[in-house]
């Protein structure tokens, strides 16, 4: 099968290459490096072998000088495996050390840190538009997701559900990450309500049956999984009351629509709207990462109810995103911007939506949103315009 020319660029020395499950990291280092030495903890007898004996990873650096990258793929799983690879960094044998995980919860309590800011850290995300091109189908997107293991599959719900099965018993269940299972896939279920939403902790707790604080420990772990994110209020020199919660995203679109409940009581324009809206929020996340993360992703909503989905602020810019899934634009629809650009007149504003033309309304410069994702490049401008 051809593979796709990822975007995402590997550092030139030793690094963390965070990512969930299935964002292609093991693929993308394979491609890149093809002579690297391989230590895969994801093989049980491997797994053992370092938990065990940890120093065993210099004699086997000792054992093939000739290899100048050595990549420890699913490093959580034995964090004692960190500072054997400070004290061989330390040395300055000429090696880069690539890390790769998709939990950063064993990480931080293994204090990764040890590493005393010799590996930088990077975040593979799944495929951005820009990375498929004219393969991007927004419709595709919005129900099945951007993960690479999806890519080409015949039957991707299928593959998704076995992918959200994967993660509750391998990185869940094994690590013992939670006391019950059961309770914990109804959060799952719940916590899709609040996808592309104002974090409401209160009323989650109510709908799954469990304490506050419990809640709060499972919102902790899909963030540590790297499944999920907060997306912080915009507060920047603020004119205006505004909310305080953050919003709420899994990490991809199509996980999010494999997980939602539907019935006859959810509409589906409402559950396609949420993850056009999540679509958008993985694209902008991706793209600031992959551009070295200078810019601040935030959103904007006043106590009144006035939102804009997404401000992005970075030393030299500053954009302000709606999102609505329709393909029509209507008059109110711009009003939330045009309120935004009272407060904060060197922004820019766009609107995205699911119709075809380009078209400007006052200050706001409504795009296709199929067109915005596939513009959308690291280290060029957000729009241009």
């Amino acid at each position: 099968m051809l593979l796709i020319n990822r975007v995402f660029q590997i550092p030139g020395h030793s690094c963390f290459l965070l990512g969930p499950r299935g964002t292609g990291k093991s693929t993308l280092i394979h491609e890149r490096y093809k002579d690297a030495l391989w230590i895969d903890l994801l093989k049980p007898d491997v797994l053992r072998t370092y938990l065990a004996w940890p120093e065993r990873l210099e004699d086997l650096i000792k054992a093939n000088p000739k290899s100048s990258v050595i990549v420890i793929d699913e490093v959580q799983k034995a964090p004692e495996l960190l500072s054997v690879v400070h004290s061989l960094i330390e040395k300055k044998l000429g090696i880069q050390f690539i890390l790769t995980g998709s939990s950063a919860r064993k990480l931080k309590r293994a204090s990764a840190n040890l590493l005393g800011g010799r590996a930088l850290k990077r975040t593979l995300h799944p495929f951005i538009a820009a990375e498929l091109k004219n393969e991007f189908s927004l419709n595709s997107a919005l129900y099945n997701g951007m993960l690479p293991l999806l890519y080409h599959e015949k039957t991707p719900q299928d593959i998704l559900q076995a992918y959200i099965s994967l993660y509750l018993q391998e990185e869940i269940q094994a690590e013992g990450l939670v006391r019950s299972l059961e309770q914990f896939s109804r959060f799952l279920e719940v916590s899709t309500f609040s996808h592309a939403s104002i974090l409401n902790v209160t009323n989650i707790a109510r709908d799954c049956a469990v304490k506050r604080k419990t809640v709060e420990n499972y919102i902790d772990i899909l963030e540590e999984l790297l499944l999920a994110y907060r997306l912080p209020v915009f507060s920047k020199r603020a004119q205006r009351d505004l909310a305080a919660h953050p919003k709420f995203y899994l990490f991809d679109a199509g996980v999010y629509y494999a997980l939602r409940p539907k019935g006859p009581l959810d509409r589906p324009e409402e559950i396609e709207g949420a993850a056009l809206e999540g679509l958008v929020a993985q694209h902008l996340r991706a793209w600031n990462d992959y551009s070295g993360a200078e810019h601040t992703i935030g959103y904007w909503r006043t106590r009144s109810g006035v939102e804009v989905d997404f401000i992005v602020y970075g030393p030299k810019e500053m954009w302000a995103i709606e999102v609505k899934n329709s393909k029509r634009i209507s008059p109110s629809d711009t009003k939330p911007l045009e309120t935004f650009l009272i407060d904060y007149p060197m922004a820019k504003a766009i609107l995205l939506y699911r119709g075809t033309e380009r078209i400007r309304h006052k200050n706001v410069l409504c795009i296709p949103c199929h067109d915005f994702l596939l513009q959308l490049k690291p280290n060029k401008p957000i729009l241009n315009e």
